[in-house]
């Protein structure tokens, strides 16, 4: 899977930190963690939550080129 760059740079843009945006989705910020580093596959539903937080669509944060 390797680590979610896009996620990481999307997040780091609104300036958000891991635990702000673990709460906007309702995870823990070990979750957010873990999807960046590219340990964990979120759910479909988790990854709307995400793109809907930082107002992107899922082609911009998790579809691989």
């Amino acid at each position: 899977m390797g680590k979610n760059r896009k996620l990481k740079a999307a997040r780091a843009a609104l300036g958000l930190s891991q635990q702000e945006l673990a709460q906007r989705v309702g995870v823990t910020r070990q979750t957010i963690v873990a999807i960046e580093s590219g340990d964990y596959n979120p759910t479909v539903r988790l990854c709307i939550a995400i793109c809907r937080v930082l107002g992107k669509t899922l082609d911009d944060l998790f579809w691989e080129e």
